[in-house]
């Protein structure tokens, strides 16, 4: 049994896009050439790896098994060349680093730009994803660090404290609710929302428990950044839940009021999360430390 770490690479990444052209893509080679070394490694192992349909691929039982020791055997490729990058030259290292919503928008790139700037051998694929789809994705080896809120199912995994994540309603100054000490998102559910576009990791956050009260948000309007929301929201033309620091930051610019969410889920932390620390590629586990100390003087 051949399989090189082309192949490996190749049938993790058909994996995770879900389609042999997505991994195609993903590795930077053709479809027929992916095509060609999947059909190489089922004629070998004598077993199909994937179930093919119109949507996509599935992994059979074999394929399962395959993808696991995949992920074994790269992840240790990458620690191996982690740790030895610093006995010679041309190496790189990858991070796969999955976050939430807040935490892209309001302290990653700094905290990244500075790092990337000392490490120009490092690359870094950053992806935003809401936190149980993260915890997951740490979970199945998907991805190697995650920031998550610590209201996600963190069990198996080691955290370590981020940033505090306090959520809050804003309103334009001049809106009804404007003069409010305090109110819940089921006061509010009933009202024009301004939120961010369909997918966003902290725009679910809030239709989900919106959806727990009973209640559906609707929305006028839904934009790319929390900027553009605070913007909007200052123009009157709805309300919106976005990071307090966020809020804080676009207030004067904005013309926003902020009120406290009475919410138990309004206040929150983000924790930093990993499968094993000692486990990661040195250069990993550099960016995690690098992450952890920038976000303290924060």
């Amino acid at each position: 049994m051949r399989f090189d770490l082309t192949d490996l690479r190749l049938f993790l990444n058909v994996h995770e896009t879900g389609t042999i052209t997505g991994g195609a893509h993903r590795s930077h080679m053709t479809l027929a050439s992916a095509s060609e070394r999947i059909k190489g490694m089922e004629d070998v192992l004598g077993v199909a790896l994937l179930v093919r349909n119109r949507r996509g691929v599935q992994l059979t039982p074999a394929g399962r098994a395959l993808l696991h020791h995949a992920r074994v055997v790269l992840q240790q490729m990458d620690r191996m060349q982690g740790e030895l990058h610093q006995y010679g030259q041309g190496l790189k290292g990858h991070v796969r680093l999955l976050c939430n919503t807040a935490a892209l928008d309001e302290y990653l790139p700094d905290i990244l730009s500075a790092f990337l700037a000392q490490h120009p051998q490092i690359s870094v694929d950053l992806e935003e994803r809401l936190s149980y789809e993260i915890t997951d994705a740490i979970r199945d080896g998907i991805a190697d660090i995650g920031i998550v809120a610590d209201s996600a199912n963190l069990q198996g995994l080691e955290t370590y404290a981020f940033r505090p994540d306090m959520l809050t309603l804003i309103t334009a100054k001049t809106h009804e609710l404007a003069q409010r000490a305090s109110l819940s998102l089921a006061d509010v559910a009933d009202y024009d929302f301004v939120g961010l576009i369909e997918g966003s990791a902290l725009q679910e956050h809030v239709a989900h428990h919106a959806r727990r009260a009973g209640k559906k948000l609707s929305y006028r309007i839904r934009l790319r950044s929390i900027e553009a929301v605070c913007r909007m929201v200052g123009q009157g033309i709805g309300i919106g839940v976005v990071p307090k620091t966020a809020a804080m930051r676009c207030a004067r610019s904005s013309g926003i009021k902020r009120i406290p969410l009475t919410d138990e889920w309004a206040s929150r932390n983000l924790l930093l999360c990993v499968r094993s620390a000692d486990a990661l590629p040195v250069y990993v586990q550099q960016m995690m430390q690098h992450i952890l100390s920038a976000a303290k003087k924060m």
